[in-house]
Parts: structure tokens; C-alpha cells; sequence
């Protein structure tokens, strides 16, 4: 694969997920615990699908072979699953994405204080920054934004400081954590965990149309492509063009669902965001010089 065919693979995956908060406001009856069952239901279905279809027979083996990490792996991948769609029914879609998007800098402090990871001088002032960024955002506007909303979608970022951490404590022992049976790990486990709350179900055909679109489209190609796309890319290129998805998110749920983001979240978006890109762009340059 060229490193110009990645960079479009990564940007359509990117695209894909940032369908869910357009898509999940055209939903008629679902809300809440059901959505996010639906959704991750479709998910390990087309996981289980696509996986020995791309892998061949032995892409489930590690389901079984995968040791603690994979797990661990699996339940932040529940959380970020749950938590994502649990806080679209909260808040604005725009204010979710924005929240998320202080992931990548979340993970340089958990793996700094758990991990024992070096944190560089520019990715302080990147974490400065974006911790401004959510202040201002959430702060100027604590009257319309509900606190439930808020810590939940914070559980997004939080999940996956954690599960990236998990991961590279794992690689830096000598044990590699497959992604994808991850992913199909937290899909099922956020399935079982809602479906409790989801009962008695409400959704309708319609419903279930756009969910199974969600699950498939949104959630199990989008990753297939990334584990793609990551073959090629650098860390820091796929943080930055992760990044699309907060601008796409929000700009598809402007689009097709009316909901205009206010001056708040694009000023607190625009800190997060250009703290992420100022941090990862002197990353590329420190890696380009050491060449």
C-alpha cells in the first residue's frame, strides 16, 4: 500500500465515524441503553462476518489464545461504545466529538503515570492548551450543557488513555494485542451490558435500519480500514487525520440535523484541536530530524 492510499483510507474511515451523531437523530423510537445495544448487536455481527472473510479462519482464534491485555482491551473499547452513544442522547453532538477529541492527550498523561512514559516539554503546553479549550467550552455554557452528558462523554477520552496504555505496556513486554478481536471484544460486552436497560426494545424497522447501518458502516469497516491504513501510517499522521472526524461529525450533524454549534464550542474546539495538531505536527518534525 502507498502512503497516499493510506492517508485516503484513514480520511474515509474517519468520515464513516463521524456519521453517528447524523444518523442517530433520524432514529424515530430507540433511545439511550437500546441504541447503543442495536449498534454494537450489528457490530459483532458484522465483525464475525468480515474478520474470517479479510483473516481467514483462524481471525477468531484469539478470542481464545488472547491473554489479559486483550480483555482489558476489549472492556475500554465497551466503554468508549457505550459512552459514545449514551452521550449523543445527553448532549450535542459537537460537544461529544469535541470531549473526545482530548484522547490523544489524555493517553500521554495515563501512560505517564502508570507506565512511566516521558511526556515532552510541547506536549505539556498541548495538554495546557486543550484543558483550556474544555474549559471554555463546557464553562461558558454549564447552564445548557447537562453534567450527566458531560461525564459521560468523558469517559470516552478516559477509555481510550487506558486502552492505548494497556496496549503498549503489553508490546513493551513482549505481547502483542490484536485490535480487531478487541474491538469485536467490546462490542459484544457493551451489547451485554445494555441489554438490561434496553428491554423493553422500542425501535422500530426503521430503526433498526439505520442501527445495522451504524454497525456496519460506522463502527466495523471504519476499523478494518484503519488496522489498514496504520500498517503504513506514523503515529502522529493518524492523530492528526483522526482528527477529521470532530470536523466531519460536527458538520454532518449541522447539516442534517440542525444542530448548530455554538461560539463556545467552536472556540473551546478550535483550542482542543490546534493543540492536538501544534503537538503532533512537532512530533513529525522531531521524527523527520532524527532520520
Amino acid at each position: 500500500m502507498t502512503h497516499a492510499r493510506a492517508v485516503w483510507i484513514m480520511v474515509g474511515a474517519t468520515f464513516l465515524w463521524s456519521i453517528a451523531g447524523v444518523v442517530t437523530r433520524q432514529i424515530e423510537h430507540a433511545r439511550s441503553f437500546e441504541l447503543t445495544f442495536w449498534r454494537s448487536l450489528f457490530t459483532v455481527l458484522s465483525l464475525l462476518v468480515l474478520l474470517p472473510a479479510w483473516r481467514g479462519r483462524g481471525a477468531l482464534r484469539p478470542l481464545v489464545s488472547g491473554g489479559r491485555s486483550l480483555w482489558l482491551s476489549g472492556l475500554c473499547w465497551s466503554v468508549m461504545f457505550t459512552a459514545f452513544m449514551v452521550g449523543i442522547t445527553l448532549m450535542s453532538v459537537a460537544n461529544v466529538l469535541v470531549t473526545m477529541a482530548c484522547g490523544p492527550l489524555l493517553t500521554a498523561v495515563v501512560a505517564w503515570i502508570f507506565i512511566g512514559h516521558r511526556i515532552a516539554a510541547r506536549t505539556w503546553v498541548a495538554i495546557a492548551l486543550a484543558g483550556l479549550g474544555i474549559a471554555w467550552m463546557f464553562g461558558t455554557q454549564v447552564r445548557d450543557v447537562p453534567l450527566a452528558g458531560t461525564l459521560v462523554a468523558l469517559c470516552i477520552p478516559l477509555a481510550a488513555a487506558v486502552n492505548w496504555t494497556v496496549v503498549q505496556h503489553a508490546q513493551s513486554q513482549g505481547e502483542s494485542v490484536d485490535l480487531m478481536p478487541a474491538v469485536l471484544i467490546g462490542a459484544a460486552l457493551s451489547a451485554l451490558a445494555t441489554l438490561p436497560f434496553a428491554w423493553p426494545f422500542a425501535a422500530s424497522t426503521h430503526d433498526l435500519a439505520l442501527l445495522a447501518l451504524l454497525g456496519l458502516v460506522q463502527l466495523a469497516i471504519p476499523c478494518l480500514l484503519v488496522v489498514q491504513s496504520g500498517r503504513v501510517l506514523k503515529a502522529p499522521e493518524m492523530a492528526l487525520l483522526g482528527l477529521l472526524e470532530v470536523i466531519f461529525g460536527i458538520l454532518l450533524a449541522w447539516w442534517g440535523a440542525g444542530e448548530r454549534p455554538g461560539p463556545a464550542v467552536l472556540t473551546g474546539g478550535a483550542l482542543v484541536i490546534g493543540a492536538l495538531v501544534f503537538n503532533e505536527w512537532l512530533a513529525w518534525r522531531e521524527q523527520a530530524w532524527t532520520r
